[in-house]
């Protein structure tokens, strides 16, 4: 503890003088990973599509598992008794848990949300469960996970001021009996800092968690049907005002763009299922825009995605060959598509870190706007 708080895990590298984007370093029981960082989403114990080992081969650093799916099916207990998420799924690098807060709410004609914690139906077989923030530390504290979500209640969007301010003051009360309930386990846990589209809201949510204390700070709610003007200025809002020594995580964003405004703005973690997803249907994100590969202009397009790619996927196949598997249905479009969106999403990553790192933060934002006109 320093001053009330618990010692960071964060570690500074380089702060831009141009803007409040910034580059670090996060210890976690498995490894440390450099930030401003991408998480691929395992939700299940597995990044769809991909195997572990395509993961390390494309650099990525930390995925991101979910506590609600992996306590339906198939149990935190038998996790546990297999010797951990880690082990279960073959990953000795970093995972992040989320809470389950975003799926409850995702699912809310199934659930109840009281003080008491999340009672809801299960989407598999309709059975009732309960998730109190207690429950939820402790299934994640069972997976073994490096970093840890507090429960928290979601809000949507649109919603009113009183609403907005219930649910907010429920996440406080349920992140401090998350922090309370926590282990000597080594796991780090996050605080999730809700207030809807409310600046005021947000500012009063960061005081509360701040008072309990936590290893870093998420920002939730956003990304859930508002402007993406209004998802910044909010991020830009909460982001200013959490304290710099520790890590900020901004859940479940986004798109490519939307990365690199949250980094200027002061972020240095996201993930979102973004690049998976649109890999599976087909849509490919590159260095100048976004490839919709069943469309009939790529039909004998000799070219790879992206030209300026270093993937797997880029080094050996042709735009035409990825197009010919879409449209066939074969398992292996959903792979390569997937490799390369991965390796772009966390090769942007990258690039951000290394003009942080150089100061040239703003000109390469500038080039990345400038790029991003797309090939369709």
């Amino acid at each position: 503890m320093k001053n009330g708080r618990p010692l960071s895990p964060f570690k500074l590298h380089s702060q831009s003088t141009q803007c409040a984007a910034r580059s670090g370093e996060v210890r976690t029981l498995h490894g440390t990973f450099q930030t401003p960082i991408f998480m691929p989403v395992g939700t299940q114990a597995t990044v769809k599509a991909v195997t572990p080992e395509n993961l390390v081969e494309l650099g990525a650093e930390i995925i991101l598992a979910n506590t609600y799916h992996l306590f339906l099916r198939p149990g935190h207990e038998l996790i546990r008794e297999l010797g951990g998420l880690h082990r279960f799924m073959n990953w000795n690098r970093p995972i992040l848990t989320d809470s389950g807060g975003f799926q409850i709410f995702s699912l809310r004609e199934l659930a109840k949300i009281t003080e008491e914690g999340a009672g809801f139906k299960s989407h598999l077989d309709g059975s009732s469960l309960f998730l109190s923030p207690e429950d939820a530390v402790a299934v994640q504290e069972a997976l073994g996970s490096d970093i840890m979500m507090c429960l928290d209640t979601c809000i949507p969007y649109p919603a009113g001021r009183n609403e907005t301010l219930a649910a907010t003051e429920l996440t406080s009360r349920w992140a401090k009996r998350s922090r309370t309930a926590q282990k000597a386990t080594g796991q780090l846990l996050f605080g999730i800092v809700q207030g809807g589209m409310y600046p005021d809201l947000r500012s009063l949510a960061v005081e509360q968690l701040l008072e309990i204390g936590f290893d870093g700070y998420a920002l939730g709610g956003l990304s859930v049907g508002e402007s993406q003007e209004l998802m910044l200025e909010i991020t830009g809002h909460t982001a200013k005002i959490l304290p710099q020594e520790y890590p900020i995580y901004l859940m479940g964003v986004g798109t490519p763009a939307d990365l690199v405004e949250s980094v200027y703005r002061g972020v240095d973690m996201f993930d979102c299922v973004m690049p998976t997803r649109n890999a599976r249907n087909g849509m490919l994100f590159t260095s100048r825009g976004r490839v919709v590969i069943k469309n009939s202009q790529y039909s004998n397009d000799s070219r790879p995605p992206d030209e300026n790619c270093g993937c797997y996927t880029c080094r050996n196949y042709s735009r035409a060959y990825l197009r010919h598997l879409y449209m066939s249905r074969e398992i292996l479009a959903y792979h390569l598509n997937t490799i390369h969106n991965l390796y772009y999403f966390v090769g942007l990553m990258r690039s951000m870190r290394e003009a942080i790192e150089n100061d040239t933060f703003l000109l390469f934002r500038n080039n990345f706007h400038a790029l991003q006109e797309g090939d369709d």
